[in-house]
């Protein structure tokens, strides 16, 4: 009768390409995770309680010369307020509060980006401007 012991292998999990691959791993995260946003100033933004983007349904336009643009069409300063009251009428069909977008030059006078804001308001509309350069 052979009383001696067995000599069992314990079984081993062999880790050491483990650590190699984890370290390539957290490298590659570091490196894409700078280039993502490498020119991002770090600001304070105001909270808001709903979503301030706006579909976009009604844009106009003021010029360096002052004049004032729906879309394409030149708008006289005497019609402004009929010309926004009926295009956000129209609108108002499809969408219960119509956005009127507001582009305006640098060198344009604010007089103009003023009427503008007036007359939508009148019309019921909602007001976001957009100053270009």
């Amino acid at each position: 009768m052979n009383i001696r012991k067995r000599l069992r292998e314990k079984p081993e999990v062999h880790t050491s390409a483990l650590n190699d691959i984890l370290f390539i791993l957290l490298l590659f995260f570091l490196i894409v995770s700078t280039l993502a946003n490498p020119n991002v100033v770090k600001v304070n933004n105001p909270k808001g309680k709903s979503d301030t983007k706006t579909k976009q349904t009604i844009v106009i336009s003021i010029d360096k010369d002052n004049k004032i643009y729906l879309g394409q069409n030149v708008i006289p300063d005497y019609a402004l307020d009929s010309v926004i009251n009926f295009e956000v009428n129209k609108v108002k069909a499809f969408i219960d509060t119509p956005s009127v977008v507001i582009n305006a030059d640098t060198i344009s006078y604010t007089g103009g980006f003023f009427k503008i804001m007036g007359a939508a308001k009148k019309a019921g509309a909602k007001i976001v401007a957009n100053v270009k350069q």
